[in-house]
């Protein structure tokens, strides 16, 4: 694992100059330029919020917006970074095809593009803050923390489907609709403590419910959203119970990830 991270931290001048060339790229035309990177949260709070006026969501203390902006900003970076990565290889055959360095380099350089817009959102979080009068407690400092378990999940499954995608090309395909159904089994449109109420405190599924909350929390999104939702709204540290089983998921998926990676990768430039 050592290796690795020093192989990849050799190259790291290289992810700098493809992450500036992705953010130039998307943007350099565009005339609201980095602001596109907001929209799409601002956007989706919005009706969020409009869908709650009429279903009804219990979000306790803390004002429904805010709370479902904050969910949206590790989704989003999660789910962007995701299905940037597992592009991310077919989408530079060329690079592929005249010059070796790891390839593993494609998916992190997808992260750290999405981590330059993630930085811009908080700038709104920070501003929806202000407006409901909410000050970050020192558990803020568990952020970064949280992203860089995001950052982990994400690049498990852009490892893995990078891989196929180079082989498959309808994983590239059906991963948006995927990840659009993982998200309605992510607490980002409702709060995670809905979903302990139902299950753990009123026993919704009967002898069921246990099994069925662990299962809840297998999706490491879940831990993180809440995680992320406690640390910076709450003033409260993680619920480490909800992160636990993402985690052990997590940590035993990447390795099997990587190496599945790293035995495709030799013959990338041939089928690509």
């Amino acid at each position: 694992m050592l290796k690795v991270i020093k192989d990849l931290y050799s190259y790291r001048e290289l992810i700098q100059a493809l992450a500036w060339k992705n953010i130039v790229v998307r943007y350099k035309q565009a005339y609201l330029g980095l602001l596109w990177a907001v929209i799409k949260p601002v956007m989706l709070m919005l009706i969020f919020t409009l869908v709650k006026s009429f279903v009804g969501i219990e979000t306790g203390d803390i004002p429904y917006p805010i709370l479902t902006f904050a969910a949206l900003l590790p989704w989003i970076f999660f789910q962007e970074s995701t299905s940037e990565g597992i592009n991310s290889v077919t989408s530079n055959a060329a690079l592929i095809k005249k010059i070796y360095f790891p390839r593993e380099v494609f998916p992190l350089t997808a992260m750290v593009t999405k981590l330059v817009e993630l930085v811009i959102s908080f700038f709104i979080l920070a501003m929806l803050m202000v407006y409901y009068d909410m000050m970050p407690t020192v558990y803020a400092f568990w952020v970064p923390v949280i992203i860089l378990y995001t950052m982990i999940v994400a690049l498990t499954i852009s490892l893995f489907g990078a891989a196929m995608n180079v082989y498959y090309r309808d994983i590239g395909q059906a991963l948006p609709v995927l990840l659009s159904l993982v998200m309605y089994a992510s607490p980002v449109i409702y709060p995670l403590s809905l979903v302990h109420k139902k299950l753990i405190v009123e026993q919704a599924a009967g002898s069921w419910s246990d099994t069925f909350y662990t299962l809840y929390t297998l999706n490491p999104l879940a831990g993180i959203i809440d995680s992320f939702q406690r640390t910076m709204l709450k003033g409260m540290a993680p619920d480490f119970e909800s992160l636990l089983p993402g985690f052990i998921l997590i940590i035993t998926l990447l390795p099997i990830s990587y190496i599945f990676f790293k035995r495709a990768e030799n013959w990338f430039a041939d089928v690509i």
